[in-house]
């Protein structure tokens, strides 16, 4: 019975973490910008010999959801939503990471960021001079108006890039990486919208709906858990008999 022991209390594991997967994207249903993770469950075989018949459900909770968020006019000219698939890049350590939070600031310095991380260029971190207006075309392209001039002059273009959805995953500051690749190169065709705010991707009513199903599961493994007991428990009660 120990091969359904595994099993059971695996799988009430695995339905545990994915509640707190759930949870997690409930609380940023809220957060501009934020991408709802996904958990898959896989069948894992027991290592060791003598193990081959016992199996353990293991979650992956390492995949993103691809799927747009509502825009929302802010009418702010430094507010951008991504538009499709694409992302901004950051600054992110030594590297870069991506992002869609589109509510970008000017720093004290001129610096350009987003949720306090340098905003990246095609050329590196965006510093911006002093500007009396400001604005952000559909290709990424920043254009400023000098104090004292009449023309807007173009400045710099944001980064914007384009993973495989498959390759991409989360780091621990909730930002965008793409696994086994440092930084990706600039891609020309995504596009932004000026003006505009993308909210968040999590549907309250998708992750209510499966967390009432994670509780079902949990349930019926711990089930499966005492059927295993007792049919043990009767096995050795025949065997001692």
């Amino acid at each position: 019975m120990d091969a359904l022991i595994y099993t059971a209390m695996s799988g009430a594991e695995r339905a545990l973490h994915a509640q707190q997967v759930r949870a997690n994207n409930l609380a940023n249903a809220d957060t501009a910008g934020f991408r709802a993770d996904l958990e898959l469950s896989m069948a894992e075989t027991v290592q060791g010999y003598g193990y081959d018949a016992r199996h353990m459900g293991r979650l992956r909770a390492d995949t993103v959801s691809n799927r747009q968020g509502t825009l929302k006019q802010s009418d702010r000219d430094l507010d951008v939503a991504v538009i499709g698939d694409g992302y901004l890049a950051v600054q992110w350590g030594d590297g870069e990471a991506y992002t869609r939070a589109g509510a970008l600031n000017v720093e004290a310095d001129g610096t350009l960021t987003s949720n306090g991380r340098a905003v990246m260029g095609e050329g590196g971190p965006i510093v911006l001079p002093q500007y009396s207006q400001i604005s952000i075309g559909e290709d990424g392209t920043i254009s400023v108006l000098a104090p004292g001039q009449t023309l807007m002059q173009p400045l710099e273009r944001l980064k914007l890039v384009r993973p495989d959805p498959a390759q991409v995953s989360k780091n621990e500051a909730g930002l965008i990486v793409v696994r086994g690749q440092q930084a990706l190169p600039a891609d020309p065709t995504v596009r932004v919208r000026s003006g505009f705010l993308e909210g968040s991707n999590v549907s309250a009513v998708e992750e209510m709906v499966a967390t009432m199903a994670l509780n079902r599961d949990f349930e019926m493994q711990m089930k499966l858990y005492k059927a295993a007991d007792s049919m043990a428990d009767t096995g050795n009660r025949l065997i001692r008999e």
